[in-house]
């Protein structure tokens, strides 16, 4: 073999073993990119503080769909206003963390760092919420959500939402959270994106952290009758 023959074999295989390498770190990167994120585990979240004023020179890009203080633009983005800080801080977590996904919020909470989170959450917290409606207290939703139906498995919203809908009340303190305390108020919210959310519950479209693990379960003993009629209730708190 002569040396230019040589030269060009040792190019070809050097080039060979460069495309196989790229191969290989591009299937890595694509393997880390599909990879399931880490379960989420709420049961000892602490509950959030942050600097609300911070938070609402943040805001202006939530608006768009959220509304200027936190009551959305449509009914199928939730309201923020009034939101417990703990919850909303755990919900941008998730998207950053990728718990949670969504074309918009995975993106937008990307950028956001710790304490971006912590000021938006306390801003939206200490937004008036959504005025009270007129709910009907002997309708079938009102039923599912003070009572359950025991004869289905389908146990009492209330247990962990509050008897009124508007969810638990971390203290900002160092002492143990109940395990519930990152789960959200719920009066008020648009039927529509109730909905929405109790079906990507049941089909583990949410299921990555341990509060989803508890709505998997709470949402599979539901008809569709009842998720309407439940999102219908809430709707009108």
């Amino acid at each position: 073999m002569t040396c230019r023959t040589s030269l060009l074999w040792m190019c070809l295989l050097g080039a060979g073993l460069a495309s196989g390498a790229a191969a290989q770190q591009a299937a890595e990167d694509a393997g880390a990119a599909t990879k399931p994120a880490a379960m989420l585990d709420l049961r000892r979240q602490p509950a959030v503080s942050g600097d609300a004023q911070a938070g609402a020179g943040k805001a202006a890009v939530c608006a768009a769909c959220h509304g200027a203080h936190g009551v959305a633009v449509a009914p199928n983005f939730p309201n923020l206003a009034g939101q417990s800080a703990t919850y909303l801080y755990v919900q941008l977590k998730s998207f950053k963390g990728g718990q949670r996904s969504d074309a918009v919020m995975s993106g937008q909470a990307a950028a956001l760092s710790d304490a971006d989170m912590r000021d938006l959450a306390s801003y939206y917290a200490a937004q008036a919420a959504k005025l009270p409606g007129r709910a009907d207290v002997a309708s079938r939703g009102a039923q599912l959500y003070h009572a359950g139906d025991p004869a289905r498995g389908i146990p009492p919203c209330q247990g962990c939402h509050g008897p009124d809908g508007m969810g638990p009340r971390p203290h900002p303190s160092s002492a143990p959270q109940p395990p519930w305390a990152s789960f959200p108020r719920l009066r008020g919210q648009s039927g529509q994106y109730l909905a929405h959310e109790l079906h990507d519950f049941r089909s583990g479209m949410r299921a990555a952290t341990s509060n989803a693990k508890v709505m998997q379960g709470v949402a599979a003993t539901l008809d569709e009758a009842d998720v309407q009629a439940l999102s219908a209730y809430l709707d009108a708190l």
